[in-house]
């Protein structure tokens, strides 16, 4: 800091000007969101780099993210396991189905940890697929949050509303993978 504005610091301390922008700390949502994100970092391929929160009680429980099943090869080390999908609309995409979901390794960490997560709320990147959403459903979970919708996202949102499974988005704009 140079002395023209030390001196002009410490005049406004005497003065009693020390207008400090106020902290404002995350909502709970945010918080988890943000957690989320962070765990998205351990992913293993870049198609898909996502991470997982499930929380209760504003207290996070398990995580997980899109990675390979435990000792099998990883995509950022040996490449993508490509599949065509066919859609209902008569459309085809391309999905890499080398690794597993972040909602379905955080419901696995749930399990195998013996962590309750019926009545929980989980925070992921965008609108969880049709497998992750009937696995969400099955295991109790009320309230999902995304960051953003996914592009083939309404199957899943049809779902939970029959389930009563809440459906949140941050961002209501559509996510959607390059090369599909």
């Amino acid at each position: 800091m140079s002395g023209e504005k030390i001196k002009d610091s410490e005049e406004q301390v005497k003065k009693g000007n020390t207008e400090k922008e106020k902290y404002i700390r995350p909502t709970w949502d945010e918080y988890f969101m943000e957690v989320s994100r962070t765990i998205a970092k351990r992913a293993t391929c870049d198609r898909g780099r996502s991470g997982c929160v499930i929380a209760k009680n504003k207290q996070l429980l398990v995580t997980g993210y899109v990675g390979s099943p435990i000792g099998m090869p990883h995509c950022d080390d040996v490449g993508h396991l490509m599949k065509k999908v066919i859609h209902d609309d008569d459309s085809i995409s391309q999905h890499c189905v080398r690794t597993v979901h972040a909602e379905q390794n955080a419901i696995c960490q749930a399990a195998k940890l013996g962590v309750p997560i019926e009545g929980a709320t989980l925070y992921c990147k965008m609108t969880p697929c049709r497998v992750c959403a009937m696995l969400i459903i099955n295991s109790g979970i009320k309230r999902v949050v995304c960051e953003k919708k996914y592009h083939k996202a309404e199957e899943t949102e049809k779902m939970f509303l029959k389930a009563g499974t809440e459906l949140d988005y941050f961002d209501e704009s559509i996510e959607k993978y390059e090369n599909m």
